[in-house]
């Protein structure tokens, strides 16, 4: 029986379902000794494949932030050869990541030999030529961190690409591609936004994580 509204503040949250939103996080994060003291002090069943798991995902996600795409495909491979070749957009972000290594360390003749043979190919669909043309541009500038197109050398695009590969591995090994925490606060925002609709106005403001967990 659904409970009544005004009685939410009285109901009870089940401890099993806290851990379980706990080491969601943390399994997708890569925390593996925060995991494992977590579900030692908690009593919680985990398979050991997933903490085996997180510590490969965690070095693939270590090279992608460090612009060492190509180790991180080659251990992304080893857990699953075709995760790659069946996500073409994402293969072509990661490689995108040592190419824009290469032209940050100034190695713009091996960048253009990489694009050539590497990111191309890519071309040959309309929806990455705007992407390359980005990439490629960066080699027209004598200090491409002050060209138009210099968020493509930031660590926030590094990230970006990083959290894709990790929720890809996820989804490949049959896991959640995102934390449960992540999925509460995507249907708190979608109800906030029905209830608004509904009403015909702005009764509640737009949801803010950082205003939220200072609440």
């Amino acid at each position: 029986m659904d409970v009544d509204p005004r009685h939410y503040d009285h109901v009870a949250i089940n401890d099993n379902d806290i851990h379980n939103v706990v080491i969601s996080y943390l399994v997708h994060n890569c925390y593996k000794e925060t995991a494992e003291s977590f579900i030692a002090c908690t009593g919680m069943k985990q398979s050991a494949d997933h903490i085996e798991d997180m510590e490969r995902r965690k070095r693939i996600i270590n090279y992608a932030l460090e612009g060492n795409a190509l180790e991180a495909i080659e251990l992304t491979e080893q857990l699953g050869h075709d995760l790659l070749e069946k996500n073409k957009e994402l293969h072509f972000d990661v490689l995108s990541l040592h190419f824009v290594n290469l032209v940050r360390s100034r190695k713009c003749t091996e960048a253009l030999e990489f694009a050539q043979t590497k990111l191309t190919p890519f071309g040959k669909m309309d929806k990455y030529v705007s992407k390359l043309e980005d990439f490629l541009a960066l080699l027209a500038y004598e200090e491409p961190e002050k060209s138009p197109m210099f968020h493509l050398l930031s660590m926030d695009y590094r990230q970006q690409v990083a959290d894709s590969l990790n929720r890809a591995i996820l989804e490949h090994a049959n896991l959640p591609s995102y934390t449960a925490m992540e999925r509460l606060i995507q249907q708190t925002t979608v109800v906030r936004q029905c209830l608004s609709q509904e009403t015909g106005k702005d009764v509640l403001p737009p949801f803010s994580l950082k205003d939220f967990l200072r609440s």
